[in-house]
């Protein structure tokens, strides 16, 4: 993707490569690689790109994204019918299909009107078309359930998602890319726009991919891709409110909350994968209940800096997301999200009130929750902010840089950077700090569940003034706010520390998203993995190790021996069988490293049902959302 460019809808991509001939598909990718090499210059709402000395391509985008076909105009002889259209659209980042209602509007004043809205929740799906009707009579009422038209592009998006997840990023380009897009549209035009963001999520991270952009992850676009297959399988088969929940809403509902006494904990950059970025302020009222106050639009990182000096949205104050973070707010007739984010409707007042330190009451209950009750809420689906005191040892040196090393009560805790993009000062602040080793500090951070305690690093106090804070994505430490003589010492390497080799699976799983099936295919099953599973009692491992190495050999031939289209859905399942086992099995070994030290006798592994490596293990309950074809059999 290219950043100069403004961001396109997704059923504009999709109109214009759906609209190509198939010789100019094929031609697609490398017309996308070389546009994006070409100059453009913005002017106002208009930009353009130079092909070649003698043509241009114009983006207009009124209303800061291009919504429509005839927004991209082409000055080449086969225009309206060029490559170029199609490739630009291809090449820019992807917008929503309808702008997000401004958060300073009367749309934050309650809860939203979703029969109104394409993406409604209850009122909007029973008057769809396929929805069965009431029993007559005034009985019970059947549970409700998607409707035919969802059901259908639930099934477009499931089999656009496995295209993409069959080639591969290396093979997936801008047609398939598209495809996607498609399915995105149709299916928030069905009233799903949860599954519609997931899908553009997945292209999002698939064109980081191919551009070698510094913020792509694998484990984010294989995240990515198990959200989006495991939505698409489960919408079909839900009712009531878990329907709800999975359909999603396109308007972020709000409700009254009254008034409220809000203290500012920190401020943290937001940079999303689908071209968001702004910052977000986290704040506490007398109970210990979390609010925030976002300002995210589209943008890059320097909008994410940028917007922590700006004023807070939320009645008359002046108060910038980085004086809120240090300050409070006294709040009237506010009205508040699911998620705790305040609105900012026309009916609320917001005045600026006095702070308090994080050793202070209120704030001081926050950091007084034990370490494993607040990991055991983040695994369960609550805010994944971890209140932790911990104690500076040292660097550790990992694939993706170096990281702190802390002990918190006695469980040695690895700190990294939330962010990894240069014009943030996360790494440069994470290097200052482990020149303060022996510090004991509060500090804020993120849960990244896995066999070993990991956090995201978001704020922390001052190393020499217990006072201050600092917010590790905005703030920017210097030499002399550290202890006197303070160095940082080598990093040392550490082991992963895996307690069950899950790796033998989960390399499987990342291994597939680059390359596709086909290098599975090729790859095989390693000598022994199967088999080492199953000795050390994960024998459901080991079955979804063989069940996903078959998928991906599997190819029929015809009686002339030609080979016939792979079957996409079963390879998919499979993998997404076994993305879900390791995602359940990893947050299962997180909670355990994160607890109590066990006493007593120790158990055989395989025999005791809370142990991650139990074949009957609770961890493995991810897999019931799979149909029956793709579970394996697990051992007694």
């Amino acid at each position: 993707m290219s950043p100069d460019l403004p961001p396109v809808v997704p059923s504009v991509t999709a109109e214009l490569v759906g609209a190509l001939s198939p010789r100019l598909r094929k031609r697609l990718d490398a017309a996308v690689t070389k546009l994006l090499s070409r100059p453009a210059t913005r002017d106002g709402d208009t930009v353009r790109i130079a092909v070649d000395d003698e043509t241009d391509v114009v983006l207009h985008a009124p209303g800061g994204a291009v919504t429509g076909t005839d927004a991209i105009r082409c000055g080449c002889l086969l225009a309206p019918d060029c490559l170029h259209r199609a490739a630009a659209a291809s090449a820019a980042p992807v917008a929503d299909d309808a702008p997000a209602p401004d958060p300073a509007e009367d749309t934050a004043q309650g809860p939203a009107d979703d029969t109104a809205a394409p993406g409604g929740t209850a009122k909007a799906a029973t008057a769809g078309p396929g929805t069965p009707p009431g029993p007559p009579g005034g009985g019970t009422e059947e549970p409700e359930t998607a409707t035919t038209a969802q059901q259908a592009a639930v099934r477009t998006v499931f089999d656009a998602a496995a295209a993409v997840l069959e080639a591969g990023t290396d093979g997936a380009g801008a047609v398939l890319q598209a495809e996607l897009l498609h399915a995105a549209h149709t299916a928030r035009l069905a009233g799903l726009p949860r599954a519609s963001a997931a899908a553009v999520s997945v292209v999002t991270a698939v064109r980081a991919a191919r551009t070698a952009d510094p913020g792509y992850r694998l484990t984010g676009l294989a995240d990515a891709l198990a959200a989006v297959l495991v939505l698409a399988h489960r919408l079909p088969y839900a009712t009531g409110p878990d329907l709800s929940e999975l359909r999603g809403t396109v308007r972020r509902p709000y409700r009254p909350d009254g008034s409220l006494r809000l203290y500012g904990i920190f401020s943290e950059p937001v940079l999303t994968a689908t071209g968001y970025a702004g910052a977000a302020t986290w704040t506490a009222d007398s109970d210990g209940r979390l609010y925030t106050v976002s300002d995210v639009a589209p943008g890059g990182a320097s909008r994410a800096t940028g917007a922590a000096d700006r004023t807070v949205r939320i009645g008359d104050t002046a108060l910038t997301h980085r004086e809120l973070s240090r300050a409070g707010l006294a709040v009237t007739g506010a009205t508040v999200s699911p998620d705790g984010r305040l609105g900012a409707g026309a009916g609320v007042r917001a005045v600026r009130a006095s702070g308090v330190a994080w050793r202070d009451d209120p704030l001081d209950r926050l950091w007084a929750v034990p370490a494993g009750e607040q990991v055991a809420r983040a695994l369960s689906g609550a805010q994944d902010l971890l209140f932790l005191e911990v104690t500076l040892t040292g660097t550790v040196r990992e694939t993706a840089g170096d990281c702190l090393l802390a002990d918190c009560a006695g469980v040695p805790l690895r700190l990294a950077g939330a962010h990894d993009d240069p014009a943030l000062p996360c790494r440069d602040n994470l290097r200052l700090l482990a020149a303060a080793g022996g510090s004991r500090l509060r500090i804020v951070a993120r849960l990244v569940p896995g066999p070993y305690p990991r956090a995201l690093l978001l704020a922390t106090e001052h190393p020499t003034d217990p006072g201050a804070r600092v917010d590790l994505g905005l703030d920017r430490l210097q030499h002399a706010d550290l202890p006197p003589g303070a160095l940082a010492p080598p990093a040392a390497a550490f082991g992963t520390g895996d307690e069950a080799p899950l790796h033998l699976l989960r390399r499987r799983v990342h291994q597939a998203v680059p390359g596709g099936r086909r290098v599975l295919a090729l790859a095989g099953n390693g000598p022994g993995d199967a088999a080492r599973l199953r000795r050390l009692g994960l024998a459901t491992a080991a079955g979804l190790l063989d069940d996903l190495h078959a998928a991906a050999a599997d190819r029929s031939r015809d009686r002339f021996g030609r080979l016939l289209p792979a079957d996409t859905g079963r390879f998919a399942r499979s993998w997404l069988a076994a993305a879900l086992y390791t995602e359940a099995v990893e947050q299962s070994l997180c909670a355990r490293a994160w607890g109590p030290p066990r006493t007593g006798r120790p158990r055989r592994p395989g025999r005791d049902r809370r142990d991650p490596r139990c074949p009957r293990s609770s961890s493995c309950a991810g897999l019931r959302a799979l149909p029956t074809a793709v579970r394996v059999r697990r051992d007694s």
